[in-house]
């Protein structure tokens, strides 16, 4: 058995998708999805010929034997679609945010579990070697349990470029719903604690192009006793791009110091930092297809589905109690901003 795959949204992130999926001896393309006819003629011009049509939804009519599909448009309007593939009993893969509020999210994975139909999200930056190899430290104790952490992440995204999707721009709280949400699920997944509450401020510097703000400072507690101070930007002063994410441990610190790589960590008398060594990277194919290979792995092998729909909500809880912290000037419970419907289940932290 192969995936038969409909692969809908063939913007930034559906041609990433496309190579990937051609790159898999487990799977196929056999229709695209985009309302612009121009990225569907690309698409067969790139990535071979295929029934092509305007909707997800259109397609899933026509395709009587799809059995899986890859939404890889931006996280609005989803309900139809997601509701769509659940009626035919096809497991999705849908790209991050699952969608742009939280009652919204929590809808649609209530519609995929009420059809026992697998709804994993696209949260790549967990199969990136470096948090795979950050993960590792941490389980063998290399240099103690982690009390705080700092992440930094500062970028000059220049959202006029022809290369990036155009929607962020006029969206509310771009930085926290579209770039945030990977560093908060990383916050998670790595340090295998939930969040309890923040205290967080988000602006727009005056020469941002974005309507909303590009600026996210925060302090998060999570359940373990870990503290961690986030800052993000997609408004840097500078157009070089800088990151950072320091873990002070019991027993010393583990950095990272490039979003794709560059691990190491020192025990507190080290003089210097320890390189670890990390696999080879293609930049947004290799953590992909990881992530591919998981989604694979549930719908081919029957093994645990990875990066659910019912553990995304709780990032997405803490970019919403952000956004509520900085709105109203105050400390925010996570629990406090989760809806009834995304309170059940369990998470899949470590």
């Amino acid at each position: 058995m192969t995936l038969r795959l409909v692969l809908a949204g063939l913007g930034v992130r559906g041609r990433y998708w496309a190579e990937v999926v051609n790159r898999s001896p487990r799977a196929e393309i056999i229709a695209y999805a985009d309302p612009n006819p121009a990225a569907l003629a690309a698409a067969c011009h790139r990535f071979g010929e295929r029934p092509t049509f305007g909707s997800a939804e259109a397609a899933l009519a026509a395709i009587s034997d799809a059995n899986a599909l890859i939404l890889a448009n931006p996280p609005v309007g989803r309900e139809s679609q997601v509701r769509a593939a659940a009626d035919r009993g096809i497991p999705m893969l849908v790209e991050k945010p699952l969608a742009l509020d939280l009652n919204d999210a929590a809808l649609l994975v209530n519609i995929a579990e009420r059809a026992c139909v697998p709804l994993m999200v696209g949260l790549n930056f967990r199969y990136l070697g470096v948090t795979i190899a950050t993960l590792k430290l941490l389980a063998e104790g290399v240099v103690g349990t982690p009390p705080f952490a700092r992440f930094t992440y500062e970028r000059y995204r220049d959202g006029n470029r022809p290369d990036l999707n155009k929607y962020p721009l006029t969206m509310d709280q771009p930085m926290l719903w579209e770039q945030s949400i990977h560093h908060f699920d990383l916050l998670r997944y790595v340090y295998g604690q939930e969040p309890v509450s923040v205290y967080a401020r988000t602006w727009n510097p005056a020469w941002s192009m974005y309507e909303s703000d590009a600026n996210v400072a925060a302090l998060f507690t999570f359940g373990g006793g870990l503290e961690a101070n986030y800052q993000g930007t997609w408004q840097s002063a500078w157009a070089e791009p800088h990151f950072e994410w320091r873990t002070d441990c019991t027993g010393g610190v583990i950095s990272q110091r490039h979003q794709f790589g560059e691990l190491r960590y020192a025990r507190r008398d080290d003089p210097a930092l320890t390189p670890v060594d990390l696999p080879p990277h293609e930049q947004w194919i290799t953590e992909t297809t990881g992530l591919f290979n998981a989604f694979a792995d549930t719908i081919l092998d029957d093994k645990p589905l990875q990066c659910s729909g019912r553990d995304h909500l709780m990032s997405l809880a803490m970019v919403q109690a952000c956004a509520v912290s900085s709105r109203e000037r105050r400390a925010v419970t996570i629990e406090d901003v989760l809806p009834q419907r995304a309170r059940a289940g369990t998470s899949e932290i470590h």
